[in-house]
């Protein structure tokens, strides 16, 4: 079992930044991949960042450049710098713990999410 709590949200402007965590606990050595999912509003969630336990980083197209993904071990933290906010980042981010895809498939725990708004 993988516990997550993220936190960080909150309302900015367009061009300015925000920084998520993500908080983890439990079985973390089992964990392969962590990501950050965004879900605007009347949308599907959508994977926007990963890093895996190698530090092998991966980011969608529309967030390249201006968000990076990172984590601090020593506090169980994964984080989401967001840069340059645009109103389409609007939503809730997720926070997720995947473990390595296996033939039989892989487990997968997620955050209760936090709420980011970036007004025009």
């Amino acid at each position: 079992q993988v516990y997550l709590v993220e936190s960080g949200g909150g309302l900015r402007q367009a061009g300015e930044s925000l920084r998520l965590s993500c908080l983890a606990s439990g079985n973390l050595y089992a964990v392969h991949t962590w990501g950050w999912y965004h879900q605007a509003p009347g949308k599907q969630r959508e994977l926007v960042a990963s890093i895996t336990r190698y530090d092998s980083t991966n980011y969608t197209d529309s967030v390249k450049g201006r968000f990076q993904i990172f984590r601090d071990d020593a506090k169980y933290t994964i984080y989401l710098q967001m840069n340059s906010l645009d109103p389409e980042d609007s939503g809730v981010y997720y926070c997720n713990a995947r473990g390595p895809v296996t033939a039989a498939g892989y487990f997968q725990y997620w955050g209760q999410g936090t709420l980011v708004t970036v007004s025009s």
